[in-house]
């Protein structure tokens, strides 16, 4: 059996993990999954960097994309690079 892989073979996704943000001056809520918290925080140690910093530099980047789902995305892209202590 896989990690995160149940006795009938379906996926265990982690619950949603809400976090308080500063952004330019505003508390903002992001909720991910523990998984992706994860993932961030590495980064965030790799660039030196609080996770704040991280994603408001991602919060810079986005565009029109919701925060979450930049956050994901980021995240998915340090995972598949192999950076920021992904599994």
């Amino acid at each position: 059996m896989a990690m995160g892989q149940t006795a009938n073979g379906t996926v265990e996704m982690g619950s949603l993990k809400k976090r308080s943000i500063n952004l330019a001056g505003h508390a903002t809520s992001l909720a991910l999954e523990p998984e992706f918290w994860a993932v961030l925080q590495a980064a965030a140690g790799a660039d030196k960097t609080s996770i704040a910093g991280l994603i408001q530099r991602i919060d810079a980047g986005r565009g029109e994309r919701p925060l979450a789902s930049a956050c994901r995305v980021f995240a998915l892209r340090r995972a598949q690079a192999g950076e920021a202590g992904a599994v």
